[in-house]
């Protein structure tokens, strides 16, 4: 990590009425959650994603050809990697998909106080951005515009990290020793997303919030990595841990060869 020091610090992570608010919208956090994901466009429905060659004049109703009455289609666009050109996509969508099926719960740490955090923001410049390595792109880096430095010290540590802006709001990718852990206090292995609330210069870091990417649910999604200086030396003790499957799934992918997403 970034800038480390050696003063234990004594200042409370966040305000007594920061982490009463917290705590009181997170039982509505997690139903909102759970709720989500196993909505018809819910990260559980997605089936696939597929992107178009250039010229390709495929319309989300014509990818519908074929699939059930629960399937439904949406269009995407992205950068390619290889030439910048836009590339455009189809998502397929089941509001009864295996996944959804299969689904049981998030599994989740409970409220930690001491886990939620007042940072200072400092805004940079509109054109900077910092490369974002994607599960699905082979090691290739994205650049994402990221607004602005988000710095605090927990525990004698100062950190300094970098949230990128995800359509107007700005999306934390972190990870951390709990990730692929194996037991009660591991999490998804890629690391988790926490959406940050900003104020002006001053913003709520609630890792009780945290939660699992959307590729902890299909493989069809392709999630940011975090970056070197969103990774923490300690183990983030909040927030979503890991999808669980009802038993019966489990063991059919366990015989399949496969694992827990």
């Amino acid at each position: 990590m970034t800038d480390i020091v050696t003063d234990i610090s004594t200042l409370p992570s966040a305000s007594a009425d920061t982490i009463e608010r917290a705590r009181d919208g997170w039982d509505a956090w997690r139903s909102n959650r759970l709720r989500s994901v196993t909505a018809p466009t819910g990260n559980l429905a997605l089936i696939e994603t597929r992107w178009l060659a250039a010229g390709d004049t495929t319309t989300a109703q014509d990818a519908l050809a074929g699939h059930a009455e629960t399937v439904t289609a949406t269009e995407l666009t992205r950068r390619s990697l290889e030439t910048g050109e836009v590339e455009r996509g189809i998502r397929l969508w089941d509001a009864a998909s295996s996944a959804i099926r299969a689904f049981e719960t998030i599994d989740v740490f409970p409220f930690d106080p001491s886990w939620v955090i007042e940072a200072t923001f400092t805004p940079v410049s509109d054109d900077r951005t910092i490369p974002f390595e994607h599960i699905r792109d082979n090691g290739l880096t994205r650049d994402l515009v990221v607004p602005g430095d988000i710095a605090f010290e927990r525990d004698g540590i100062h950190y300094t990290l970098s949230a990128f802006d995800d359509d107007g709001t700005l999306l934390l990718v972190f990870g951390d020793p709990s990730n692929g852990a194996d037991g009660d206090e591991g999490t998804y292995a890629s690391g988790r997303f926490l959406f940050v609330e900003r104020d002006g210069d001053r913003v709520v870091l609630d890792f009780n919030q945290a939660f699992v990417p959307p590729c902890g649910f299909s493989d069809q999604y392709n999630c940011p990595l975090p970056p070197r200086n969103n990774r923490f030396p300690v183990a983030v003790t909040a927030g979503e841990k890991r999808v669980a499957l009802r038993q019966a799934a489990r063991r059919e992918a366990t015989q399949r060869g496969g694992s827990q997403p």
